[in-house]
């Protein structure tokens, strides 16, 4: 077994079951361990401390086990059953798309899994993960039998890592029933969506927004709907069963917005228009008090702590124009998901969004992830996503 050892005091994290060691409270690596391999984390005392992933980079290893459970040989199946298990329990109803593991929230740090109606897309963020697919997938086969009917690793444009591995998508598994596709239906909350998870953004559905689009349907009665950086009509689909007066969805992508129109056409929904143009545009173009809803929820703005400050004033900036053009008693759903963007900064830029736009609101609810991507409590990084309702006066 390969050894990393730490300096004097820089186990203190460890200890407290944070699953991530900086390369910084390394003093030494005894084995000279490659990217990948399973190496095991010993303070200055010599204590054991874990078992990890080793990788070249500011988070030299990705704990799995704060004991010897990582080199059992039925480690991945109990994990990825323990997911499961955990995805059973919180009645997921007229639903059957979910994430199945959400990476150190379910102690599987550098791998993602959502499920799609029989599909299983994997997403390995670390190269040991990368390395560890063979398992991961004889796993999730084991867990999920006869409702399996295919594997899909998309982890090329996840990966922050090359190491000279094949990095090329596709298709880890096929059962005998199943037709290579790029796309499926799903239902989720008893509406229907196209996903193309070889083709579309991420896994090919955001599936992290489930609870709060519910939450859109049940405001958006009578209202008229601008949807900014809509994707493939998530947001969109809901408002318009919730009864929308009217929906307009905005985003720059030619490939998202046909997408969202078979969305739409699927549902069997009206009274919507779609607009392949830039958002933050279309939204400073639009005449005041055109919409009384609207939700904003851009890609990340920052990806790394010091894109940070840029980040908070583009927030800023983007909702200043929405808080703007509202109409009076209007609703604005916004977001982030950049993880280096706290709760309280978020909520920081919205409050000098709305003293720019000199109108008074009110925070009417704070939203976050679903139960399907749990926040390890040792983790609290793994809280990415927030959001804020408002009622602008």
């Amino acid at each position: 077994m390969k050894r990393v050892h730490l300096k004097k005091g820089r186990e203190e994290s460890l200890l407290r079951r944070h699953p991530w060691l900086f390369s910084g409270a390394i003093s030494r690596m005894e084995g000279e361990p490659n990217e990948g391999d399973i190496v095991s984390v010993i303070s200055q005392n010599g204590e054991l401390l874990g078992y990890g992933h080793f990788q070249i980079g500011s988070i030299a290893v990705r704990v799995l086990s704060f004991d010897d459970a990582a080199l059992s040989p039925y480690f991945w199946k109990e994990r990825i059953s323990a997911a499961y298990r955990h995805r059973l329990s919180i009645s997921l109803k007229n639903t059957d798309c979910y994430r199945l593991v959400h990476g150190e929230g379910d102690g599987l740090p550098g791998l993602i899994v959502d499920w799609y109606n029989g599909v299983a897309v994997v997403q390995a963020h670390s190269v040991g993960m990368f390395l560890s697919l063979e398992k991961i997938s004889n796993a999730i086969k084991e867990v999920y039998g006869e409702q399996l009917m295919a594997i899909y690793d998309k982890s090329s444009g996840t990966a922050p890592f090359n190491a000279g591995l094949d990095l090329s998508d596709g298709y880890i598994y096929c059962n005998d029933a199943f037709e290579s596709a790029k796309e499926g239906v799903v239902v989720e909350n008893g509406h229907k969506f196209i996903v193309s998870w070889e083709e579309g953004q991420k896994t090919g559905f955001f599936l992290d927004q489930r609870e709060n689009r519910a939450l859109v349907e049940r405001y958006a009665y009578g209202r008229n709907v601008l949807n900014l950086f809509s994707y493939t009509g998530g947001f969109s689909v809901y408002a318009l069963a919730g009864g929308a007066a009217s929906v307009d969805s905005v985003d720059s992508s030619a490939k998202a917005v046909a997408m969202m129109e078979r969305n739409v056409a699927l549902n069997a929904l009206s009274n919507h228009h779609s607009f392949c143009e830039d958002a933050i545009d279309f939204v400073r173009n639009s005449p005041e008090g055109k919409y009384d809803m609207i939700i904003v929820d851009p890609p990340a703005f920052a990806k790394h702590r010091g894109a940070l400050r840029n980040a908070l004033k583009g927030y800023q900036r983007l909702n200043s124009a929405a808080i703007s053009k509202v109409a009076p008693g209007g609703i604005i759903f916004t977001f982030s998901c950049s993880q280096v963007v706290d709760s309280y900064s978020f909520a920081l830029a919205i409050f000098s969004a709305a003293a720019e736009a000199g109108r008074s609101v009110k925070i009417l609810d704070r939203l976050n992830q679903p139960a399907d991507h749990p926040v390890n409590i040792f983790h609290p990084e793994g809280e990415y996503l927030k959001g804020l309702v408002l009622y602008v006066e």
